[in-house]
């Protein structure tokens, strides 16, 4: 295996396209309808129509953020750097830990549903099988893995074929529904008002869900380095991204809710969409529709996985982690090590989930514990824009509203619904959620002790537009690089 310590990714790479492609992917609307649809429901029944709704709003706010920080600062590790040089190097480190678990974590409940929809296309027995449907997930991440490993051209290849065949289909399951005539229920205006929620903590546990379902549009900032003109196309593809899952999100919730019984969606928790395919396109629906969330769920493991190991090499680029993970592989410019140590802690959990009971179990759990995690970075993020633009706020009506009302707005909701839904979530969700916060404590002090300069940093400040990255060197341990890049505005 060859590495370079000095190597950074491949630059330019991605085009607008590709990036709007990862983003879309990245939320992976299938999966997260067939995988979220029943705990969402199950939360708060007919009001998950509006708590998709009113979870994009502040979801934009988040991906404004995204936008504006992206502008000034290139940077694999996205949220990990804003945060730490605007807000504090320890909140940056919590904000780049959190998406690191909940990408870990997502290794399972993502890969599980991978496993089952494949099954499924065989033997509908076999899809409930816990076992197997690790085993056969396992395999699907394991192919994924080589793909990222093969670096950031074949990624988007795989990403075009997979998210392309999804969407098509998803666009036809929509307008069969449409004109679908034999409903459990007649569509009520109410659903996208606030009368079926239960209460503000109702409210913020069906957000809290919602979170999940748009989670993953952010892929395209740990790309930045890879991308042309990333400055402008990393944040507007997230926006677009989050603009298309929206739409797909509330067509196919409203057709689950006036399509399926109650019933129908408890007992098929884990499978929902292809339910709702069968009622569609009895004979053909069910299998066409597992086919888009297989290809969803595999596409998302792979936006997934470039997520947490992008984020662990900057880690590892400024030696706040093991500075191993920062190498990057000579032939695909790609974080080898990182990709490595992400594949052998997934696989482990995979087998430790067998342990944990069945795959519609182990989603509700994993989900709201991911939705959590979500919210701390998200918030942060929305946050340190503020703080980043605050002298040039005030210098037109654009600026005041897109790059700090709100993104401030949104970061707010975010911690908000973190704090409201705590007393919602089972025992398990809450260990999964914080605990594995809690643990970035370790490294994050150790290394703070060590002296990285990451928790010396240049403060990030648009007016100045200054950019300071840091890249292991090969004499004095360390090089810049992108400094003084201009802000477009």
């Amino acid at each position: 295996m060859s590495y370079s310590r000095g190597r950074g990714l491949q630059a330019n790479v991605l085009g607008t396209f590709d990036t709007v492609v990862m983003a879309v992917a990245g939320s992976a609307p299938a999966y997260s309808l067939a995988a979220t649809t029943a705990v969402l429901v199950g939360a708060v029944g007919l009001a998950s129509p509006a708590a998709l709704l009113y979870c994009a709003i502040p979801m934009l706010g988040i991906a404004l953020a995204f936008s504006y920080l992206g502008r000034i600062d290139v940077n694999a590790g996205a949220s990990y750097s804003w945060v730490g040089r605007t807000l504090h190097p320890f909140l940056g480190f919590l904000s780049g830990w959190a998406l690191v678990i909940s990408a870990t974590i997502f290794m399972v409940a993502g890969s599980l549903p991978a496993g089952s929809m494949t099954l499924a296309l065989f033997d509908d027995t076999l899809a409930d099988n816990t076992a197997l449907s690790t085993g056969v997930g396992a395999a699907w991440f394991l192919i994924m893995l080589c793909v990222v490993l093969g670096g950031a051209r074949l990624t988007v290849r795989a990403q075009l074929i997979m998210s392309g065949v999804e969407l098509v289909i998803l666009a036809l399951f929509a307008v069969l529904a449409f004109f679908h005539t034999d409903n459990a229920r007649a569509f009520d205006w109410s659903w996208l008002g606030f009368s079926h929620f239960d209460g503000m903590a109702g409210f913020a546990s069906g957000a809290l869900i919602a979170a999940f379902y748009y989670w993953g549009w952010d892929v395209t900032s740990n790309l930045s380095e890879e991308t042309r003109n990333s400055r402008r196309t990393t944040g507007l593809a997230g926006l677009i991204g989050v603009g298309i899952v929206f739409l797909l999100f509330e067509v196919f919730t409203i057709a689950v809710n006036v399509i399926l019984s109650s019933k129908q969606i408890e007992e098929n928790d884990a499978n929902v969409l292809a339910v709702l395919g069968e009622e569609v396109w009895p004979g053909w629906g069910g299998k066409l529709l597992i086919v888009a969330v297989m290809l969803s769920t595999i596409a998302t493991l792979e936006t997934t996985l470039i997520q947490v190991t992008r984020s662990l090499f900057a880690m590892g680029r400024d030696r706040t982690m093991p500075s191993a993970l920062g190498r990057v592989h000579r032939r695909w410019n790609t974080p080898w090590v990182a990709i490595v140590v992400v594949g052998s802690v997934a696989l482990v959990m995979f087998i430790a989930s067998n342990a944990l009971g069945s795959v519609g179990d182990i989603l509700s759990d994993a989900i709201s514990a991911i939705g959590l995690q979500i919210a701390v970075y998200y918030g942060l993020a929305g946050l340190a824009v503020v703080v980043a633009y605050r002298k040039m706020l005030l210098k037109s009506p654009a600026n005041f509203l897109f790059g700090g009302l709100w993104p401030l707005c949104g970061a707010l909701f975010m911690f908000w619904v973190f704090v409201e839904s705590l007393g919602e979530l089972s025992n398990a969700a809450i260990s999964i959620g914080i605990g594995g916060l809690a643990i970035g404590l370790i490294p994050m002090l150790w290394y703070w002790r060590q002296g990285s300069d990451y928790y010396r940093p240049a403060k990030l400040d648009a007016s100045q537009a200054v950019e300071t990255d840091y890249v292991p060197g090969e004499q004095d341990g360390h090089a810049r690089v992108h400094e003084g890049l201009s802000t477009d505005f």
